[in-house]
């Protein structure tokens, strides 16, 4: 796996994600991160999570790679070098709770194994990957699939405001947003992600 540092994570990129979800738009970027230790590769294991803390959700993502420390001006095709596809694993009812009293989302979003990723493969530029949708298939069913020409803030967007606000640099990645079709997992469940056609990982859930 690529060296990686730190995990940023966009919230509430693809409109009708925020609206299945009864969430407002948002009018800038909405950032929140996951520790390293909430990393889990993909290959084809059973990947471990809570069941004892209400539902787990699951929300596909575009993953990117920062290549180089950012400078201002610079291109994303010139800052990203390679991408992948993760999930976004989410403790919804612990969420709610902590939305309602204004408090971190950490506990909801950083626990251990709730940032699933693939394989990185080459990024070939904004232009080309734009063609492409992603998608996301549980017990042979689609359950999501989305395009970044459908991202509220794109991914030039993103990288400027993670860069002012927060710093960004070689080894960061960024889960980039996830769209429509978020649901609860049930262990046992077989999830495979997709990029066009071509399966980039697989593996089973596993509730404890």
């Amino acid at each position: 796996m690529e060296l990686i540092r730190n995990i940023y994570c966009v919230g509430r990129n693809y409109g009708l994600h925020a609206a299945e979800l009864g969430n407002d738009i948002p009018d800038e970027p909405m950032i929140f991160m996951k520790p390293t230790h909430a990393l889990t590769p993909i290959h084809g294991q059973i990947i471990t999570l809570p069941g004892d803390k209400g539902e787990v959700h699951f929300e596909a993502e575009l993953v990117v790679h920062i290549g180089q420390d950012y400078q201002a001006g610079m291109s994303v095709d010139s800052l990203i070098d390679t991408m992948a596809l993760g999930i976004d694993f989410t403790l919804r009812d612990v969420q709610s709770v902590i939305k309602k009293k204004g408090q971190p989302w950490l506990p909801a979003k950083g626990f251990l194994n709730s940032a699933a990723l693939t394989v990185f493969r080459p990024f070939k530029g904004y232009e080309e990957i734009r063609q492409t949708e992603f998608s996301l298939r549980i017990n042979d069913a689609e359950a999501q699939r989305g395009n970044i020409n459908d991202m509220i803030f794109n991914l030039q967007v993103i990288v400027d405001y993670i860069a002012e606000h927060y710093g960004l640099g070689k080894g960061d990645i960024i889960y980039t947003g996830t769209p429509a079709g978020v649901g609860a997992v049930r262990s046992g469940d077989k999830f495979e992600l997709l990029w066009g056609s071509e399966a980039l990982g697989e593996f089973t859930i596993g509730l404890t």
